[in-house]
């Protein structure tokens, strides 16, 4: 068997990551440690003058942007991980400590809304400084610091889009019922109306303004089951089908940097498929492609196109990352995310179609550990969050940790998961803890069917909505479970809904109160209540480890103590890590190595794998 590889291989921070070319093309920034804690450095091209720009000295810097002059880096950061985010500045010719807060205001949150080509230097960003439940669009200078408000949220509104010019001129709305509004002006002097509706399951959510203004690019299910690329018109709301696929949600979609032209619109099946709709993208997407094995899985350009910088997903080599120049039709590899990992040391990802009870086709992905016959071995079912997110393919530092460990891993894409179409998303609706869980419980049967599992080990882990399945498995079917792992996972669907922050309010009626229920109508609280793991927490008779930041707005601290204090009661076995200076996923590598290292252990201990001494 692959020998096993050092924890910290996995979970410490990498060597380099998230590369960004400058705007003019004659720079690379990119996120490296500076004692400890990711940081922004920035070198020259041809040049070895790398040095850090930022310096953040506690939870680090996880993404950035550049200014459109290429003076500035722009990045946004909260404190102890309880998400009201700031703006932060730094001239990269500056000095080490010139970080500046655009955003200076306690308690309030800010979003990059745009970092408008036409405007270089001004940013628009959206606040909840008016009122802590709406968030408002404002311009800011770069240079000064100066907000300008150019819009007021009615108290509907959940996005802003701006145009090329800079003039944030359109929104995208929520109505009572929980369908969606696009809203549109001719400038920022005129009051917004309604150019179109959508319902719920076709969402209509705005990605960008047409390179020419006139035409809004939209992705919208109307019409079919899947999410596809369509163009409003700014004038009177007709629609034209720009591009589908024929299995997956339009995932995304590429602009031309210099002109904003529609270049590309992007998909994931089992992985990322790429429709051209410019030729000459077309043989560019399938040059890059050349390079790696793996998938593209982020692209930074200078203006001109010319230089592009790739860093692609590959489930065994984590974060490759190459230079490429169209001019000479060379690239150059600029550095390996973690070049500590041995890509045979890795396991591949493998994925498989399961099929539910009821006949739903769960889209999957199947991690085995290298070297070991695929008979009797320990499972986990490691659960995504979300849960309107998904598993994809490439690079899964947990599924390569608990497979170095020994397990079978086994992601599923249950009803719910995004990207599947809307009749498998809204198949979900009010089937937390039923059909959803379902799912996950027929996946686990067809791993023990086929011989891969040993149905005696089997183990399940997840984080959010995966640490709510987690706690699901062992209350609802604890006879499934030998271990059970909830990493800021909810146990009561009442006390979580009634603490989400105030500016979720405006999308619950479009989410969370049509999938599981809104906890002040009497009826959908009962539901709630019996879908809840804490209300049937005398049912738990496997092992529980709970992992909670404190500081988490989303899945709050009472979420975990109250079942950790129900079961130890009881006199159940439960485990319980707490870290006061972490929120919704823990950040600072030290206490992700904390985190860890309790569950190498714990699965250890109770399913029988590896783990470090």
């Amino acid at each position: 068997m692959i020998p096993l590889i050092p924890l910290r291989h996995f979970f410490d921070n990498p060597e380099r990551t998230a590369a960004r070319i400058s705007p003019d093309g004659s720079r690379l920034a990119y996120l490296a440690p500076v004692q400890g804690v990711l940081n922004v450095w920035v070198r020259t091209l041809g040049r070895d003058d790398d040095r850090p720009v930022t310096d953040d000295r506690d939870r680090g810097v996880r993404a950035y942007a550049w200014s459109r002059d290429g003076r500035r880096i722009l990045y946004l950061q909260d404190r102890a991980g309880e998400e009201n985010h700031h703006l932060y500045a730094v001239d990269v010719e500056g000095p080490l400590r010139g970080a500046r807060d655009l955003t200076p205001f306690e308690g309030v949150k800010a979003g990059l809304i745009a970092v408008p080509a036409e405007t270089p230097g001004e940013v628009l960003i959206s606040l909840n400084l008016r009122d802590r439940r709406l968030f408002d669009p404002y311009r800011c200078r770069l240079a000064t610091g100066r907000l300008e408000q150019v819009a007021e949220n009615p108290g509907n509104v959940i996005g802003w889009v701006a145009d090329r010019a800079g003039r944030v001129r359109a929104a995208y709305a929520q109505t009572p019922t929980g369908d969606y509004e696009l809203l549109v002006r001719e400038d920022e002097g005129r009051p917004f109306r309604l150019l179109t509706g959508f319902a719920n399951e076709d969402e209509g959510r705005p990605y960008a303004f047409s390179a020419d203004g006139r035409e809004i690019l939209v992705g919208s299910a109307r019409g079919a089951d899947v999410r596809r690329l369509v163009a409003v018109s700014c004038a009177d709301g007709s629609e034209r089908v720009l591009d589908g696929d024929e299995e997956s949600d339009l995932g995304g979609i590429v602009l031309r940097e210099a002109t904003g032209e529609l270049q590309g619109a992007l998909y994931r099946r089992d992985r990322l498929l790429l429709h051209a709709l410019d030729p000459d993208f077309g043989r560019l997407w399938e040059r890059l492609r050349r390079i790696h094995p793996g998938d593209p899985a982020s692209l930074s350009r200078d203006a001109a196109e010319r230089r592009w910088v790739v860093a692609f997903d590959d489930d065994r080599d984590p974060g490759a990352t190459y230079l490429y120049d169209r001019a000479t039709d060379r690239e150059e590899l600029l550095f390996r995310a973690r070049p500590w990992l041995r890509p045979e040391h890795l396991a591949p990802m493998r994925p498989v179609t399961i099929t539910s009870r009821d006949g739903l086709a769960l889209r999957s992905y199947l991690t085995l550990p290298v070297g070991v016959a695929p008979r009797g071995l320990p499972l986990v079912l490691l659960v995504h969050g979300g849960p309107w997110a998904r598993d994809a393919w490439g690079y899964d530092a947990e599924a390569q940790f608990l497979a170095n460990r020994g397990y079978a891993v086994l992601q599923v894409n249950f009803r719910g998961s995004a990207g599947f179409g809307k009749a498998f998303l809204h198949a979900a609706e009010r089937e937390f803890a039923g059909k959803m869980h379902d799912d996950l419980i027929d996946a686990v049967r067809w791993a023990v069917e086929r011989g891969i599992a040993d149905p005696g080990r089997v183990g399940i882990y997840g984080a959010s909505y995966g640490g709510y399945a987690a706690l699901v498995g062992a209350s609802f079917t604890p006879e499934v479970f030998a271990a059970a792992v909830s990493y800021v996972g909810p146990s009561s669907l009442v006390t979580l809904v009634r603490s989400f922050p105030p500016y979720w309010r405006p999308f619950m009626e479009s989410t969370w109160f049509r999938f599981v229920g809104d906890p002040d109508r009497p009826e959908d609280r009962a539901d709630m209540e019996a879908r809840s793991p804490l209300s049937h927490v005398d049912r738990i008779r496997a092992p529980l480890l709970v992992i909670q930041g404190a500081t988490d707005p989303r899945v709050t601290r009472q979420e975990s103590e109250q079942i950790v204090a129900a079961l130890r009661e009881r006199g159940v076995e439960v485990e319980y890590l707490v870290k006061e200076d972490e929120g919704h996923g823990f950040v600072k590598p030290e206490n992700r190595l904390d985190a860890y290292r309790a569950i190498e252990r714990f699965l250890a201990r109770h399913l029988g794998g590896r783990a470090e001494a």
